[in-house]
Order: structure tokens, then C-alpha cells, then sequence
């Protein structure tokens, strides 16, 4: 046995009103062996209905200490503390049981006198089992014919409640509970041996933190937080002995009922415990009896819904940050181990959560104006060169609650709709499918060809409808592919800066016949992309994708957050990192994982991002010298709006049932979008194709207001005019 430091005594007051040592382990053993006049007593008079056959069998002497080392080493399920990136703002908890393990030297002193008093007023002598109080229940039990007072000490019922946590089935559970001498009497073996390996100190401190108060407040930590909205360390009397007083009974002596007589009178009974053993007076006590109990109530928040069952602005970020938890093979082996993991495994978290952005970009898609009965807007903010999600706003409420939501948009869907609250992951993350982004996909076909070695000056005369080598199934061009501009304007001998810029069809169309659909299909997957519907993933297959022209128009289905960081991959000039929403992780014990580290990798040459990058710089800014950007750029609002260079793409669908814009500066990346997500045929309409590129521009102003501008690094001579 290890050397054991100086029992605990509460600071300034005297441990329990005698200094009269308790009877050895030894002692005892022996009064239970000789007679089972303890044993004995405990199970006719406390269980008096138990069975008394094999006692000694299922007492497990031969493994008592073999057991009580396990039952010292207990795991607790502890609640995960998720926080912003400045590791202070919560967003949000994640627990099954609300509990937090805290040192006995940050719970207040009175409230483990308090909790002695209650529970064990002679746990500073015994030895783990108290003699004196299984007589005190003999008498009491007979007096009654019931089950008036108990004999478990604080350390048997810590040893019960180890024994149900260390449990690996429910047959564990049960024996570890159930009301048998049997049960009892290994307990209190138990409990003596554990007395031999832990100090009072550190088997008071378990106690506290395993205790349950209600109201799922697991450990005095929770209670402190539920009941007063404290710290533990910051209990006062009243509050103290009212904690104290719920353990025995926390349903039937529930102070958070609207009749509190009976957490009144259970209160004020460890107030008179409490003087009884001389760890107050009875005029401190007198005081606190006339006193009401004054609750401040918390109900902390959990799983991404905010506190009281509120929703919170944090919540379609948290909820991404659960799914991307579920797919880390460091917590687990399946989704469900990983997320068991988070709701019990205790980790402070955090996120690469931005809140001053987060309130910015909430700010913005709520206040663009449209048809928000059923328009998602939204808008997704990330740092370049991490993969770090900054923010994710959207014109939603995270919520369960849609009994006052409108109805669904799809007419053959009678049910509720998603607006204004929702769970869904609109913003991406899930495995749901997306939204088509239309002409933000011929990003890829120009990116396809300048790593093919196609200059940015490469000429293509694009009339206002062209044909194409690609079989199709209309008849309107012999069978082929022929798609053509979104106005006569556009016609013209166009390159990259000025087909990319005026967002020219006839250009990309011919440009993907010469580069090859194959090409242009294998950068989106290197740049991310998976493909979300059985439709995309047949054309995008092997022995299909050479023959997919109308790809480079944006026809597959897309989530927000991965076409953001596509372009958040140019921002890093070809540096590819896996979206990510946390920056750091800790464990219970204080170490740091590593599964917050940035995930990047050079995916582009730099000098095809930087290319990239000037022509998507045409879309923003239609005379820059050096530059053949065309008569006009689709999102000159974007860089009016920032007021700083901005690289990006718009982008519409067929019908304008969806409208977009990608954008960055070498600092942040920001994609927005709007979409009816209910049912993606509806068409968002031509008022509300621009408030994309005006949320984006606001959103880049706001962010970056008072930060230095950092200029784009100019691509080669070579890659922009091929000589």
C-alpha cells in the first residue's frame, strides 16, 4: 500500500464534532466475519425482504482488492466544451450526462461540509463502513417496519456508483444496485479497501463529482450550474445545503418545482445536520432557515441548441462541426463510437469560429430582402491557406421546432416546409446532395486548361450559339451540344480574361471540347467535389465524363461549403486544405490532439492560381492594365462593395433557380449562395440574382475593414501570354 498524506479536514472548522478514531480495517473484517451481525443487520433490517443464501459467494472476498483498484480508476462520462476561436465564446456543449470533473479545491468549503453533513457526518473516522450508523439504521428500521435511514457511507456510495460506471452490461448494473444483502455486503468490502488506497480527500472529491442532483446534473459542478448558474467554488450556505439536501432524493426534494416545501424542509434539515456536528452555529443557521431558496436557473445548452432550448447563431456551424467530428477515425471506429466519444469523452474544443464574423455574415444574408419564406441565403467564410471555416451564416434558425414553419415549397409534399427553422444542413457537410452553380463551374474547365498549358490569352472566337463535338439528345443542333450566351453582347473573340469575365458560354463550351470534359471533371475531384446524385455520378464515371460537355456550365449538384473552398484553394495559390472547423482539440487530461491540424497539401502549380486569380479578377474589375478583361465584368458590385481587389465567379442556373458568388482576397474567402433547398426546381427569380455578389461585397467590407490590403501575386509572363 502506498504511503497516504494527511487526511482532510475543512479548512477553520472541526471535522465532525469528535476525535474519537474509528475501528480498524481489521476490526472491522473481524465483526463481520465472526457474527455477520453487520452483514446480518443490513440485510434483514435494511433489506429485510432480501435473500440470505450465498452470501460469501457473491461477496467476492477473493477479489475484493483486485476490484477496489478498479473501482478507484472510474471514467465518467464528462461534457465536451465547444468554444469560438477566441476560447471563450461557447457554442455550444455536448453531453449525454451534464457533468465537469473539478478539484476539491475549487468546490467551496461550505459545500463539503455541507455534503458530509448530509451524507456521512463521521466520514473523517470510519474506516468505509460506519458501525454506528448500521445500528442507527437497525433501530430506525425497526421502529418503522420500513426502510427509514440507510448505512452507506460516502465512500460505499461512491463504490456503488464507480461500480455502475465501470459496468460493461446491464446484468453489471443490476448487481452493482440491486437491494440485496449480497450487494451490501460486498460493498462495504469494498469500500474498506478502497479506504486503503484513496485519502478522504480524494474519495470526498470523486463523491462529489459523481453525485447525481437532478435535472441531468451530474457531479456538483452541473448542479452548481443548473441550480445557481455558479461555479462551484462560489456556493454559499443556503446554496450549499440545498445541494446537499438532493442527493438522498433529487425528484422529490426538486427546488425547481413550483412547491418547494419540501426542498425547503430537506434544506433546512442539513442546516440543523450541520450544527449538530459543529460545522456551524445555530445562529448562522437561524439566519439562513428563514430565507427562501433563490434559484438561477441554467439550462446549458447541448448539441448545438442554445441555452433554455433556444436557438443560437452559432448553430448551423456547430452542427457542421458535429458531422465533421463523426468522420475523424481518431474518435472511434463508426460515426456513432465518435459521436459517443464527444458527448461523454470530457474535451474542450476549440473552433476555428470567428463570432464577430459569424455576426456579420448573419447580418447580411438576413437582411437581404427576397422571398425568405423559402429562399435559403447564405454565405460561408473561410481562411485561406488553413482550410479554417470562419463562419457559416444563413437566413435560418437552427431549431427543432418547426410547428409554426410555413408549408412545404414542393407541391407534392404536404408537410411542413424548412423556414424559418431548420436542422438541415443547407450549408453543406451532410451527405445530402447540393445545388447546381451554373457558370462558377467553368472555373474548372479554365483551370484544366492552363495546367495543359493553355496561355490566359488563348483566342477563341465565340459566336452567340456554337456547336459542339458533344452528343446530345436534343435535335436543335444534328444531335449535338450547342449552348449559347446569356446575351448577344457576349459574342466575340474572347481568351480566358475576357470570357471568364463577361462569363462567356460559347467561350467554355468550345474550351472544354479542346481541353477534354475528362479533364476539366478530374480538377473538380482534385479540387473536391463529390458527386451527390445518381445522375452526376453516372456522367462523372470513368467511361462517361470525356463525353460530359455541359459540365463546364455548372449542371451537377454542389454544397456551399465545398465550392467555397474551391476557391479558397486559388486564394492559397494552389494550396489545397480540407475544410476544417476546429483548431485545436484537448482531451480530459490536458493533452492536445493533433486532428485539428490543418489538412493541406499543393494541389495547383502556383503560377495556374495565380492565373486563375487574374482572370477571376475580371469579374470584379473591368479595366486593369495589363489585363484583357472585356467591355464589362458580371460582378463589378463585389469589388465596389469591398473596396480592394477581389477575385471570384458568379454564377446563375437555368431558370435562375439558383445564383451564386465565390470570391477572395488573399485573406478570406467568401462563398455565398441562394436557393430554394425545399425544392430546388423553384427558380429564385431575377430580382434576387445579384444579392449573392452584394452580400459577398458587404461581407468582404466588413471583415476587412481596417486590415491592410495584401496584393495578388502577378502569374508568370509565360502563362498569361504563352511566349
Amino acid at each position: 500500500m502506498r504511503d497516504r498524506p494527511r487526511q482532510h479536514r475543512v479548512p477553520g472548522l472541526s471535522a465532525h464534532g469528535s476525535d474519537e478514531p474509528g475501528p480498524s480495517a481489521e476490526g472491522v473484517y473481524a465483526l463481520l466475519r465472526t457474527s455477520l451481525l453487520a452483514g446480518l443487520a443490513i440485510a434483514a433490517l435494511v433489506f429485510p425482504l432480501a435473500a440470505m443464501a450465498g452470501l460469501s459467494a457473491k461477496a467476492g472476498f477473493d477479489s475484493i482488492d483486485t476490484l477496489s483498484v478498479e473501482v478507484t480508476e472510474t471514467d465518467p462520462p464528462l461534457t465536451s466544451y465547444v468554444y469560438a476561436a477566441d476560447g471563450e465564446t461557447l457554442v455550444s456543449l455536448f453531453y449525454d450526462e451534464f457533468r465537469r470533473h473539478v478539484p476539491l479545491d475549487e468546490v467551496a468549503p461550505v459545500m463539503q461540509q455541507a455534503m458530509v453533513s448530509a451524507e456521512d457526518a463521521r466520514f473523517y473516522t470510519h474506516n468505509g463502513v460506519d458501525y454506528r450508523g448500521i445500528v442507527r439504521a437497525m433501530v430506525a428500521n425497526n421502529s418503522s417496519g420500513g426502510v427509514e435511514q440507510g448505512a452507506s457511507t460516502i465512500t460505499m456510495q461512491y463504490v456503488r456508483g464507480a461500480l455502475q460506471l465501470n459496468a460493461e452490461s446491464i446484468d453489471e448494473v443490476i448487481e452493482a444496485t440491486e437491494q440485496t444483502a449480497t450487494r451490501k455486503l460486498r460493498e462495504a468490502r469494498l469500500a474498506m479497501a478502497v479506504e486503503e488506497q484513496l485519502t478522504k480527500d480524494e474519495i470526498l472529491e470523486r463523491y462529489l463529482n459523481q453525485a447525481y442532483f437532478g435535472h441531468n446534473a451530474y457531479g456538483i459542478f452541473a448542479a452548481a450550474q443548473v441550480y445557481f448558474s455558479k461555479h462551484p467554488s462560489e456556493l454559499n450556505l443556503q446554496e450549499s445545503a440545498t445541494l446537499a439536501g438532493l442527493v438522498q432524493a433529487p425528484s422529490a426534494y426538486d427546488p425547481i418545482t413550483s412547491d418547494q416545501s419540501r426542498a425547503l424542509e430537506r434544506r433546512n434539515w442539513v442546516l440543523d445536520r450541520m450544527v449538530d456536528i459543529d460545522y456551524l452555529s445555530r445562529g448562522d443557521a437561524s439566519e439562513v432557515r428563514g430565507l427562501p431558496i433563490e434559484l438561477a436557473v441554467s439550462d446549458p445548452p447541448n448539441s448545438c441548441i442554445g441555452i433554455q432550448g433556444t436557438p443560437t447563431e452559432f448553430g448551423f456551424f456547430c452542427d457542421y462541426f458535429r458531422r465533421w467530428w463523426r468522420e475523424q477515425d481518431a474518435f472511434g471506429a463508426t460515426p456513432a463510437e465518435r459521436e459517443r466519444e464527444l458527448r461523454q469523452g470530457g474535451y474542450t474544443i476549440i473552433t476555428t469560429l470567428d463570432p464577430e464574423l459569424q455576426k456579420t455574415a448573419n447580418k447580411h444574408v438576413n437582411s437581404a430582402k427576397g422571398q425568405e419564406s423559402r429562399l435559403a441565403h447564405g454565405a460561408v467564410v473561410m481562411e485561406p491557406g488553413t482550410g479554417r471555416i470562419k463562419a457559416m451564416g444563413l437566413n435560418r434558425t437552427f431549431s427543432y421546432d418547426q410547428k409554426h414553419n410555413g408549408p412545404h415549397s414542393n407541391p407534392s409534399f404536404d408537410r411542413k416546409g424548412n423556414y424559418p427553422n431548420t436542422v438541415n444542413p443547407v450549408l453543406g457537410g451532410g451527405a445530402e446532395g447540393g445545388y447546381q452553380a451554373g457558370s462558377t463551374f467553368k472555373v474548372f474547365t479554365m483551370l484544366a486548361a492552363l495546367d495543359a498549358g493553355y496561355p490566359l490569352d488563348y483566342n477563341i472566337n465565340s459566336p452567340n450559339r456554337v456547336a459542339t463535338s458533344f452528343v446530345s439528345a436534343t435535335t436543335a443542333c444534328g444531335g449535338r451540344w450547342c449552348p449559347k450566351n446569356g446575351s448577344a453582347a457576349m459574342a466575340g473573340t474572347r481568351d480566358m480574361w475576357s470570357g471568364f469575365g463577361m462569363s462567356v458560354n460559347t467561350y467554355f463550351a468550345q474550351l472544354i471540347d479542346r481541353v477534354g470534359a475528362d479533364k476539366a471533371v478530374e480538377m473538380a475531384e482534385r479540387m473536391g467535389l463529390q458527386w451527390r446524385s445518381e445522375g452526376d455520378a453516372y456522367y462523372a464515371s470513368e467511361e462517361r465524363r470525356s463525353g460530359w460537355g455541359p459540365f463546364t456550365l455548372g449542371v451537377s449538384d454542389v454544397q456551399p461549403i465545398e465550392m467555397t473552398n474551391v476557391f479558397n484553394t486559388l486564394a492559397a495559390e494552389g494550396l489545397y486544405c480540407e475544410p476544417i472547423p476546429a483548431m485545436r482539440i484537448i482531451d480530459p487530461h490536458g493533452k492536445e490532439l493533433d486532428a485539428a491540424t490543418p489538412r493541406c497539401h499543393q494541389e495547383l502549380d502556383a503560377d495556374v492560381a495565380r492565373a486563375a486569380t487574374d482572370a477571376g479578377r475580371c469579374v470584379t474589375e473591368t479595366e486593369r492594365k495589363g489585363a484583357q478583361c472585356g467591355p464589362w465584368g458580371t460582378s463589378r458590385v463585389v469589388g465596389e462593395l469591398a473596396g480592394r481587389p477581389v477575385a471570384g465567379k458568379s454564377g446563375t442556373t437555368d431558370g435562375d433557380r439558383a445564383s451564386w458568388f465565390l470570391g477572395y482576397t488573399p485573406q478570406l474567402t467568401v462563398g455565398a449562395f441562394m436557393a430554394d433547398p425545399d425544392y430546388i426546381f423553384n427558380p429564385v427569380g431575377k430580382s434576387n440574382t445579384t444579392k449573392s455578389k452584394e452580400t459577398a461585397g458587404k461581407i468582404f467590407r466588413d471583415a476587412l475593414k481596417g486590415v491592410e490590403e495584401v496584393k495578388f501575386k502577378p502569374p508568370s509572363h509565360d502563362i498569361m501570354y504563352g511566349d
